[in-house]
């Protein structure tokens, strides 16, 4: 494994653990630049609070829960109203359904079971199950984590439900400096890959080419000489709705270390 990136240049989009990131790469051979295309990630405890009490005090007929972190947040805050029972008792009112198996565990910790759930960790998975229930002017609460889920948002006003948003979490934009030094680095072809670990870098990268005219030279760079890696599904699923088709990912274990193993085998592959 010690040498499976050597000679690449890894790009490394997220600021979270990234000095870890750094060292994987480097101990598998390669060398990492870290441009993060994503700001920091702060709790608006203040809206949230007001959230909470409107879903306490109106159990919705459906709860949808996107992440496990924003659950535990969600709780934590419920707990620090003095209103965890409270809370609990709200989502035992509804129908559940969750995205993920670290949302599904969050669940099962507090005795809660989902009654739908994604069939492969995607949100296209989760509005498969969702699809067998009706849902037409069903009230709805939405947990997102700090970033919206558009396709899902989209597909749930088709079916005519009443949607609340509760977002534990708010994303603060890159630098732009950053993003356009990232954008350099794929267009260039200073880079091998890029290794992204959520969905809002993905989009912010898009977003800013997008800006400056050059996303197709970006959507280019990434079916030709730099191969876009993921953490996992969500964030493959981000790059393939932005019209990226080659995503090297983790199928299970959806973590940084497996996201770099699976692209030093991609490369082993290539270069065999």
């Amino acid at each position: 494994m010690a040498s499976r990136l050597a000679g690449k240049t890894i790009v490394l989009t997220g600021a979270r653990k990234a000095e870890e990131m750094v060292k994987i790469v480097e101990k598998m051979g390669g060398t990492a630049l870290v441009r993060p295309a994503q700001g920091t990630v702060f709790l608006d405890d203040e809206q949230v609070r007001g959230d909470l009490e409107d879903w306490m005090a109106h159990p919705p007929a459906w709860t949808i829960l996107t992440t496990g972190m924003g659950l535990d947040a969600l709780f934590g805050i419920a707990a620090d109203m003095g209103e965890e029972e409270r809370f609990l008792a709200a989502l035992r009112r509804s129908s559940l359904a969750a995205r993920g198996y670290k949302t599904v565990n969050a669940l099962r910790k507090r005795g809660l079971e989902a009654m739908v759930r994604d069939d492969d960790g995607s949100t296209s998975g989760l509005i498969r199950g969702l699809a067998e229930y009706p849902l037409g002017d069903a009230e709805v609460v939405l947990q997102l984590h700090g970033d919206s889920a558009p396709k899902l948002e989209e597909w749930l006003e088709e079916q005519g439900a009443k949607v609340r948003k509760v977002l534990p979490y708010r994303h603060i934009p890159p630098e732009p400096e950053q993003l356009a030094q990232l954008l350099s680095d794929v267009l260039s072809g200073k880079v091998d890959a890029a290794a992204f670990t959520s969905a809002p870098q993905v989009r912010n990268l898009a977003e800013y080419a997008r800006s400056h005219d050059k996303f197709e030279a970006l959507a280019a760079a990434f079916e030709g000489p730099v191969v876009a890696a993921a953490v996992g599904k969500l964030t493959a699923q981000a790059l393939r709705e932005e019209g990226i088709s080659r995503v090297v990912y983790p199928q299970e274990d959806e973590r940084m270390g497996s996201m770099l193993v699976e692209l030093a085998r991609y490369f082993q592959a290539e270069d065999a």
